[in-house]
Order: structure tokens, then C-alpha cells, then sequence
């Protein structure tokens, strides 16, 4: 049984950051949500906990404690960004473990392809950055930083559509890294695409750590009909 520990940037006394009318910690919480609604409905064979339900203030240091106690197999921060800049980022530690790593580049694709389902979103790249969250934690661990919320982006992070499907994002790509198991009859929705030029495109749909979770994805496609290879 994979556990699953969701981080609700910022809450309670720290709003995190306001601009436009809204404020991060509402946004962090709204994509968590989506994000575990969308696990339970989809997947099993794992266990999911939030440092946060409501709106409640914890220190950095708390919110990894209560990872590590759980024994949680991965923690992913979700945050907004700030700076009047524009975009999608994602960080790991910069020690992180080829296991941090892996998530990164799973969610990283998830979550970039389901935003460019609503507009061409900027890719400000896989980073690293001493954070607390990633540095404390003792499990594969990635914080994401979801567009900026005082820029021209705070239209698509007003956009209650767009919250959900960033939060579906976050959820497959951590299902596509535990590799969990599909529900029976369940179809998880994927964003949606422009139509093609002509051209030819690849799509990956996995990134793992583990070559059996692969193996076990690559079957799963074939028997739907996709044509499917480990690289």
C-alpha cells in the first residue's frame, strides 16, 4: 500500500501570496482537493493524508515531521508562484534522489500538458532549491509551483476548470510514478488536446524508477490497444 502525503502550501496566519483578488493558500487547497477526489476515484492501492484540511497554519519543519512519522513513499508541496513573472515550475531538492528526480519528471510533463490544454503555458524548467519541505522530507519529494498569481496567469488560476485539472495533473503523475493500480470501469480523463497539424507526435505516459512499474503500465496499454515500448 503506497502512502501518499499532500502539501497545502502556506494556510492559516500566511496566506502565501495575494494578488488579483486571490490569495495562494485558497489556490493550494483547491488543487490538493482535486488532486486526492481524483486519486480515490481513480486508483487503489494507496493511502493519501494532506498536512493540511483546512486552513490551519503549520511550519515548514511540521509539515515535513508529519511526512516522515506517516513513513509516506512520496510528498509532493503545491505552491503559486510570484513575481510578476509567468509559467510552470517544479522543484526537487539540490541533493535530491534519483527517486525525487523521477517524480519531478513525471509530474512535471503531467501537469505542463494539462495547463497547455487551456493556453500555451511557459516551461520555466526542472529546478532545484534548498526548501525546507525537500530538504526535512525523507521520501521522493517535489514542490510545484503552479503559474503566478500576480501576473496576466491570475486569469487561468481564477479559472475553477483549470484548478481542477491541475489538480488531476498532480494526481496521475503520482499514480504514474507509484504505478497504482486503475479502478475497474474507471477512464481517468486526460487534458484535452489541439487538433494535430499533420505532424507526427510522441506522447510519453510514464516515468519510473522502478523498471516493473513500467513493465506493468506497457501491458496495461496494449491491452487497450496502444502500441507500447520501455525506453
Amino acid at each position: 500500500m503506497s502512502k501518499i502525503y499532500w502539501d497545502k502550501g502556506h494556510g492559516g496566519d500566511d496566506p502565501g501570496a495575494v494578488a488579483n483578488g486571490l490569495q495562494e493558500k485558497n489556490l493550494t487547497h483547491k488543487i490538493v482537493e482535486y488532486a486526492m477526489v481524483y486519486l480515490e476515484a481513480n486508483y487503489t492501492g494507496f493511502e493519501q493524508r494532506v498536512t493540511r484540511t483546512g486552513d490551519q497554519t503549520l511550519t515548514l519543519s511540521q509539515r515535513a515531521d508529519m511526512a516522515n512519522a506517516w513513513g509516506a513513499d512520496v510528498f509532493v508541496s503545491v505552491h503559486i508562484n510570484a513575481g510578476k513573472g509567468t509559467g510552470f515550475e517544479s522543484y526537487v531538492h539540490p541533493n535530491a534522489s534519483p527517486q525525487s528526480i523521477a517524480l519531478q519528471n513525471v509530474l512535471h510533463g503531467e501537469i505542463l500538458s494539462a495547463m497547455r490544454g487551456f493556453e500555451a503555458i511557459i516551461d520555466r524548467g526542472k529546478k532545484r532549491a534548498n526548501y525546507a519541505v525537500l530538504r526535512e522530507t525523507r521520501m521522493p519529494a517535489v514542490l510545484t509551483e503552479n503559474l503566478f498569481i500576480d501576473s496576466n496567469d491570475a486569469k487561468l488560476l481564477k479559472n475553477e476548470a483549470f484548478l481542477k485539472a491541475v489538480g488531476e495533473a498532480h494526481a496521475r503523475g503520482i499514480a504514474k510514478f507509484l504505478g497504482l493500480p486503475q479502478k475497474a470501469n474507471s477512464a481517468p480523463s486526460q487534458p484535452q488536446q489541439k487538433v494535430s497539424d499533420g505532424k507526427l507526435y510522441r506522447v510519453q505516459v510514464g516515468a519510473f524508477a522502478d523498471r516493473k512499474n513500467a513493465e506493468r503500465l506497457a501491458e496495461e496499454l496494449k491491452k487497450k490497444g496502444y502500441d507500447a515500448i520501455i525506453v
